[in-house]
C-alpha cells in the first residue's frame, strides 16, 4: 500500500519553522499540523510562540488552541489526533505539513510506536534521549562504566567504543531491569520529507534572546502569572513560564527570571538539535544565514512530491 506523503519541519526554537511552514503550505497546497507539545493549549499564545492570528488566517493550522491550559496532553494524544488529521488532509488532496520542535511527538507520529500501553514507548524514547545527552556530555567511557556497574558480564561483551549498543543496554535496564533485552526497529508509517532548520550556534542563541525580549514586550509575564496560580498543571512546566514563579514569590528579580528563560531556552534548543540529529533522518538547512537556499529547498520538496 502506498504510504501517505507528509512534509515535516523540525529544528530548535527561534530558527524560523513557522514562517517556512506557511511559505511551503502556500506553495504546495498544504495545511499545517502543529508538532509542538505546548501550542495545543488555549490562552498560552506568547510563551508557546504560536503562529499569529494573521498567519493562521493565511494557512489553516491544526492542533493549536484545542484544549484548556488546565488539562493534560500526551504524546499518545498527539499521535492519535495528528494521524487522523493526516488522513483527512490527504483525502482532501492537501499536503500535511508537521511543524514543531517536540522530538518525541514527531517520532511517535511517523513511526509505529505503541504509546500508552504497558510497554510505554514514550518513556523509552525519553530515557534514550537522556542517555544520548549523557553520552554527549560525559563521553563513551563513562557510559560503558555505568553499564559495567549495572551488568558486569554484559559490559564485558560490549566494546566501550560501541556507543549504540551501550546506550541500548542501559535503556533496556532502566525500562525493564534487563540490560540484554533485544529491540526491534519501529516501522516508518509514512513517506516523509524531513526538513531540519538550523544555523550557527551564536546566531541561534542571539535569536532566542531576542525572541524572549519580544515575548516580554507582548505580555509573557501575564501568561506566566496565569499558570503560577495553578502551578500543578502540566502546562506550568513549560519553558518561559516556570522561570517566573520565583519572581512572583519575591525570591528573585524580574531580570533574573528573564535571564533564566533565555538560558533554559538555549539549553532546550541544544537538546532539540541533539534529538533530531541522533534520532531521525533529517535534511538540514540554514535559511537564516543562507536565505538563497530556500529556492533549492523548494526544488527538493517538489521532486519528493513528484516521486511516486
Amino acid at each position: 500500500m502506498k504510504k501517505k506523503k507528509v512534509l515535516v519541519i523540525v529544528g530548535p526554537t527561534a530558527v524560523g519553522k513557522t514562517a517556512l511552514g506557511i511559505h511551503l503550505a502556500k506553495m504546495f497546497n498544504g495545511e499545517i499540523i502543529s508538532g509542538d507539545s505546548m501550542q495545543i493549549y488555549k490562552e498560552l499564545d506568547i510563551g508557546t510562540a504560536k503562529a499569529s492570528s494573521q498567519e493562521q488566517s493565511e494557512i489553516k493550522h491544526h492542533l493549536i488552541n484545542q484544549i484548556d491550559w488546565k488539562n493534560s496532553y500526551s504524546a499518545a494524544d498527539f499521535q492519535k489526533e495528528a494521524r487522523s488529521q493526516i488522513d483527512l488532509l490527504t483525502a482532501n488532496q492537501k499536503l500535511p505539513i508537521i511543524v514543531g520542535g517536540t522530538g518525541l511527538y514527531i517520532q511517535s507520529l511517523l513511526y509505529d510506536f505503541q504509546l500508552g500501553g504497558s510497554e510505554d514507548e514514550a518513556k523509552k524514547l525519553e530515557i534514550r534521549a537522556e542517555l544520548e545527552l549523557d553520552y554527549k556530555k560525559n563521553g563513551h567511557l563513562a557510559m560503558w562504566q555505568k553499564l559495567a556497574q549495572l551488568n558486569p558480564s554484559l559490559s564485558d561483551k560490549i566494546h566501550p567504543n560501541n556507543v549504540r549498543k551501550v546506550i541500548r543496554a542501559l535503556e533496556s535496564h532502566f525500562l525493564t531491569g534487563n540490560s540484554e533485552q533485544k529491540e526491534q526497529p519501529p516501522e516508518l508509517l509514512y513517506d516523509p520529507f524531513l526538513i531540519g532548520l538550523t544555523t550557527d550556534r551564536e546566531v541561534l542563541y542571539q535569536r532566542i534572546n531576542q525572541r524572549v525580549e519580544m515575548m516580554m514586550a507582548q505580555g509573557l509575564i501575564e501568561e506566566a502569572r496565569l499558570l503560577y496560580e495553578s502551578p500543578h498543571v502540566q502546562a506550568a512546566q513549560g519553558i518561559g513560564y516556570k522561570e517566573f514563579f520565583p519572581y512572583f514569590k519575591g525570591e528573585q528579580t524580574l531580570e533574573e527570571s528573564v535571564a533564566q528563560v533565555k538560558q533554559n531556552s538555549r539549553r532546550y534548543a541544544k537538546r532539540q538539535l541533539t534529538w533530531f540529529r541522533n534520532r531521525m533522518a533529517v535534511s538540514w538547512w540554514d535559511l537564516v544565514q543562507d536565505p538563497a537556499n530556500e529556492q533549492l529547498l523548494e526544488e527538493e520538496v517538489k521532486k519528493w512530491l513528484e516521486k511516486k
